[in-house]
């Protein structure tokens, strides 16, 4: 199968589950232009793109995937849990939504069910629109700033030593916000903030 997501240590992950018993080989991209170049030259059982990885432009991607490999099955996955946008997903032939707020043995599981024919779409999990929008707004304008500094991958000390602050009111920052966001984790969160459009890539 072929993964696309520009998160490399989220591509290791499912890339080594799904290897691990050596019934599935899996090949990873970080853009649209890759995945589509490799959909124009092999026969994939399926493959999955991460909704917002450079190239995408929301459904637009899943149109050209579509179009370059109509023989194969092609899924979404995405940080957020937006019900419109896994209907129209579906509704554009997606065979499949999965938020990455699945737990990993869950979303090994779905990727397997999608590969073997089935279609998947958790929509009771996900949310009817765009719930996030208000607690987006809500942010401060320190804690946007926090926000920023982990979606460019910076640990809490680079991002105090930046703002001129301490580590420990960094660590404060990262734990409100991720409570306004319902984010797990701070990557969780950083994959909010860029599927939602908060932060740029």
């Amino acid at each position: 199968m072929l993964l696309a997501d520009d998160h490399d240590l989220f591509c290791e992950a499912v890339s080594g589950m799904l290897s691990a018993d050596g019934t599935v080989t899996v090949q990873c991209v970080s853009d649209l232009s890759e995945a589509l170049e490799r959909l124009a030259q092999l026969p994939y059982d399926l493959a999955v793109l991460d909704y917002q990885m450079p190239g995408m432009n929301g459904l637009d991607g899943l149109d050209q995937a579509r179009a370059v490999a109509p023989q194969v099955p092609i899924a979404l996955i995405s940080g957020t849990t937006r019900r419109d946008l896994a209907e129209a997903a579906l509704a554009r032939g997606a065979v499949g939504f999965i938020p990455k707020t699945l737990g990993m043995k869950a979303l090994i599981a779905a990727i397997r069910r999608m590969a073997s024919g089935e279609v998947f779409a958790p929509i009771s999990m996900l949310e009817p629109s765009a719930p996030l929008a208000g607690a987006l707004e809500d942010l401060t304008r320190r804690e946007r700033e926090v926000l920023k500094g982990i979606c460019d991958g910076k640990s809490n000390k680079e991002i105090a030593r930046d703002l001129a602050v301490q580590e420990v009111t960094v660590k404060l920052h990262v734990k409100t916000l991720a409570r306004k966001l319902n984010a797990r984790n701070r990557t969780h969160a950083a994959m909010i903030a860029r599927d939602c459009g908060l932060i740029r890539p």
